[in-house]
């Protein structure tokens, strides 16, 4: 009788929290419009697979140019906003800061039909480098963006001075083990997403279940989502850049990179796409960046490795300094 009581209480307390929690939402546009980024955003119009579309930027340059850049490149579940603190200290480094919106994320078009690359992504930021006058400049990637940062330095050698690569997905070839779904079934799934299941996502494989108040923001962002009328559209970009991610893996091709090479690597960080898919024997093969790390470094020619202990998926909101010190040490060097 006590353990009932207990539970339901337990249900009850749980239920209130998350009511309240959604309640304090914030319905957001399909393209951020009512959300404000750290810095100015302009737009880049592209007129690609027969659709007139933009891609928004942020274009950050210091008070004493020290002549370099760096183009940061967000992870799936986030957009530019979440590189403030990051573009705040390399600006302040006298470097050059451009951070892109990838089509189909934070406040670039969400087309209805689109066929994702990372090609086609890597060719956008080539136009929209070409746009602003860059011919060199380092190329940094975070979570997914560190696939397309991958593909970007593959395709455009001569333009990617340096590399640098933070906790990357794609450092493992999951469909070797993960059974293949349609883009239906992501679309599905993403259709059911709520608070509680993104912020329970976040906890469990970005924080290793510990949470800070400065965290909200970023479930906050993809939860607001949810409320839009438009919220399909999304959640129908989101099933195809999934569909990506799965099914162009650039860990093969680490060997051919030429860039000068940092690899910041939150060591216990956990993320691997597909875990649900799988036994729990296999789940527990996945997504190990204390390992991965290692591996990534030993492929890629003349690459440097700083592993951060106990950091999970995001160094740069996690442990900004630990993060910022090497990669301003890399890029002045």
């Amino acid at each position: 009788m006590v353990k009932k009581i207990i539970f339901w209480v337990y249900l009850l307390a749980n239920f209130h929290f998350v009511t309240a929690q959604t309640e304090k939402l914030q319905w957001l546009d399909i393209e951020l419009s009512n959300y404000q980024y750290p810095y100015e955003v302009s737009f880049l119009e592209l007129t690609i697979q027969e659709q007139n579309l933009k891609m928004a930027y942020m274009d950050v340059k210091p008070e004493a140019y020290n002549g370099k850049n760096i183009v940061l490149f967000h992870g799936k579940n986030f957009n530019g906003a979440y590189w403030e603190t990051t573009i705040k200290a390399l600006t302040n480094a006298g470097f050059r800061v451009i951070v892109p919106d990838q089509i189909g994320f934070g406040k670039s078009s969400k087309p209805l039909h689109f066929h994702y690359t990372f090609q086609q992504l890597a060719q956008n930021t080539k136009s929209l480098l070409d746009t602003l006058g860059i011919e060199k400049t380092a190329i940094l990637g975070h979570s997914m963006g560190g696939m397309l940062a991958t593909r970007f330095t593959l395709m455009y050698p001569e333009i990617t001075e340096k590399f640098i690569l933070e906790n990357p997905i794609g450092l493992e070839d999951w469909k070797l083990k993960v059974p293949y779904k349609p883009v239906e079934w992501w679309y599905k799934n993403e259709l059911k997403k709520s608070y509680e299941g993104i912020k329970k996502y976040q906890l469990v494989n970005y924080y290793d279940n510990n949470w800070k108040p400065e965290y909200d923001q970023w479930v906050n962002l993809l939860a607001g989502w949810t409320l839009n009328s438009d919220y399909e559209t999304i959640a129908w970009n989101n099933a195809l850049t999934y569909d990506m991610i799965f099914t162009q893996p650039v860990v093969y091709e680490f060997k051919n990179i030429t860039a000068p090479t940092l690899l910041i690597i939150g060591t216990r960080d956990r993320t691997a796409l597909g875990k649900p898919l799988v036994s729990e024997e296999v789940r527990k093969t996945m997504g190990l960046y204390n390992q991965l790390g290692k591996e990534t470094h030993n492929k890629i020619p003349h690459a440097k490795l700083v592993e951060l202990e106990n950091v999970g998926h995001l160094p740069h909101i996690e442990k900004f300094e630990a993060f910022i010190s090497p990669l301003i040490k890399f890029l002045q060097n």
